[in-house]
């Protein structure tokens, strides 16, 4: 199913085998675009090590039939359109770690259904859009990690049931007022997620042992 792959071949496409899937590899290609012309039985795409700045909204239109789809270490990557995994329903992988996220459009992953591995790592994330997990209760793993988060908003994991992996270390807890409280109080519900999520501010608090209840009222900035 192989066919020709984007502008001059530019990637490597690989049959499907028992062990694999059916894989287009356009990594380390200096790529400033995702490719035209990947075929629509391609289960796995990957985009890593290239130079995109910006991916357009329909660049995965027609390609339902992706599992896996990695976009990583692409420096200039700041940010997502709207839309643009939306025909990706049979995604079970997606990963947009090492990118220079700084934020993310609502409703961004509401399509993937199916999803069971999202790495957002290693990113520049100063927050995330209330309700953008709320769709993916078959998702096992969350990558939140090395971000600049200060808080999540009131329910962020609620719909997480099937979620075995959290990974939320070094980011930039603000523990001093009140955005805090749900992460706190999840946290408490959760112990089996808490790999250690340390304050910000106050320095060296862990996170599960803030006193909600001097912060309930504080307003944070």
């Amino acid at each position: 199913a192989c066919l020709a792959v984007g502008k001059d071949d530019i990637c490597t496409c690989s049959n499907k085998t028992d062990s694999s899937p059916e894989t287009v590899d356009c990594s380390s290609k200096k790529l400033t675009a995702v490719p035209t012309g990947i075929p629509a039985s391609t289960e796995r795409l990957q985009l890593d090590y290239n130079q995109l700045a910006s991916i357009d909204a329909k660049a995965f239109r027609g390609l339902s039939n992706l599992t896996h789809l990695t976009i990583t270490s692409n420096p200039q990557l700041q940010s997502l359109p709207v839309g643009v995994f939306d025909q990706l329903n049979n995604l079970n992988e997606l990963r947009l770690d090492r990118n220079k996220l700084k934020s993310l459009p609502s409703g961004v992953f509401d399509k993937l259904t199916n999803l069971k591995e999202l790495w957002l790592h290693t990113n520049q994330l100063q927050s995330i859009p209330a309700g953008v997990f709320d769709k993916l209760t078959n998702l096992n793993r969350l990558d939140l990690d090395t971000n600049q988060l200060q808080s999540v908003p009131d329910g962020a994991f609620d719909s997480l049931g099937k979620l075995e992996v959290l990974n939320i270390n070094d980011n930039l807890w603000d523990c001093e007022c009140a955005s805090i409280i749900y992460f706190v109080n999840w946290l408490k519900e959760n112990p089996k997620h808490d790999s250690g999520a340390s304050c910000e501010k106050p320095a060296g608090t862990a996170v599960k042992d803030v006193n909600t209840e001097k912060i309930k009222n504080v307003t944070c900035n």
